[in-house]
């Protein structure tokens, strides 16, 4: 079975990055992978190669409106060279969903759509025209796909009236690596570093409009009110950095919130925290989630991505409706006050075994 991928991840370029790992490991269950990576020329990346059958071709476009021609020249050349390609598959049903399916026309190939964002909540509609645009074409290329994989139940449920009714629709998530999570050394302790605290919250996540950060701010200004002593530590970066910033002080709360950069040891802050937050407007699946809970950090979070599958309320942690900061108060309230004693109720997940099978088998359910 050869597989051309169609992907935005420029980290595979990255010698020893994770999703270089990844590759590799895709790689094995293919005959032949082909990547296709979305990368402007000024980021100086190369076409790769790991033998005996991967291949990695960056688009070098100008700019990212060139992203799409310059992945169609690739394909031409790759089809002058006799190269065959059973299946297409694309990182999105959106940029890279409209390339693959271009591609798989010209190759004769069918094609596999990934949906990793819940694209039909109306809430990532309203933040862009971008947004509006992406969901038109979803619509537009699902129908057409031979298969799809997507990263939970809900966002299953979402499209399955969009697919074609004989086209598999299979529920992946991101695969989380619970033994070396679980495994890894805590090198950093959050209840150590903030005494000041009496209650540590702890939040990890890119700084952008989805991930909603204000509402967990609003919130928690409710609750210093009743216990000033309470800290939040946002760990993250992203467009909404300086915004965040300037909510923080214009809001007070610069004593009992810590805003600090990425760090990959965010495990360590999860094993020591009271309690992590998630407050999203939407997710796809909400990774984070699941790694707090395999280390036994109970989680609070809307009621995004797989949060209603892997969180039980009152045992692991709570769920709470998108957008109201006055239930977000009110959980994060009984837990500075110590009323709920949570239990440990880690998510069952896949093996790396079981996880490369399946994935296997979404791309062979495209062949029909």
């Amino acid at each position: 079975m050869n597989i051309l991928s169609v992907s935005l991840d420029r980290k595979v370029f990255e010698e020893g990055s994770a999703v270089r790992s990844r590759l590799l490991e895709y790689g094995r269950l293919a005959d032949e992978l082909r990547i296709i990576v979305f990368a402007k020329r000024s980021a100086g990346v190369a076409a790769q190669s790991f033998p005996p059958n991967i291949f990695l071709y960056p688009t070098n476009a100008r700019t990212r409106f060139g992203y799409i021609p310059a992945a169609l020249r690739q394909v031409v050349t790759l089809k002058k060279q006799g190269v065959h390609v059973d299946v297409v598959t694309a990182q999105d049903p959106f940029e890279t969903g409209l390339t693959a399916f271009l591609i798989a026309r010209i190759l004769g190939a069918k094609l596999h759509l990934q949906i990793h964002t819940d694209f039909l909540s109306p809430h990532f509609a309203r933040e862009s025209f971008m947004n509006r645009a992406r969901v038109v074409l979803a619509k537009f290329l699902l129908p057409r796909a031979h298969a799809v994989r997507v990263v939970s139940t809900r966002i299953k449920q979402s499209v399955e009236g969009l697919v074609r009714r004989e086209v598999m629709v299979t529920v992946l998530p991101i695969f989380v690596d619970v033994e070396r999570i679980k495994n890894a050394p805590v090198s950093r302790d959050i209840k150590k570093e903030y005494l000041q605290f009496s209650t540590h919250f702890l939040m990890a996540s890119r700084l952008s409009v989805e991930k909603n950060i204000p509402l967990a701010l609003e919130a928690f200004g409710e609750v210093l009110g009743k216990y000033p002593r309470v800290g939040l530590v946002v760990v993250g970066e992203g467009s909404e950095e300086a915004w965040i910033k300037s909510l923080v002080q214009a809001h007070g709360l610069s004593r009992n919130v810590v805003l600090l950069p990425w760090q990959d040891d965010v495990a360590s802050y999860m094993k020591t925290a009271d309690a992590f937050l998630l407050t999203s407007n939407y997710e796809g699946y909400g990774m984070t989630i699941v790694e707090a809970l395999v280390v036994g950090c109970p989680v609070i979070a809307t009621n995004v991505g797989c949060a209603k599958e892997v969180i039980e309320n009152g045992g692991n942690g709570f769920v709470v409706t998108v957008g109201d900061a006055s239930a977000l108060a009110q959980v994060l309230l009984k837990v500075a006050a110590h009323e709920i004693k949570f239990k440990q109720k880690p998510p069952v997940l896949l093996t790396k075994t079981e996880y490369l099978a399946l994935y296997k088998k979404s791309w062979e359910d495209a062949l029909g």
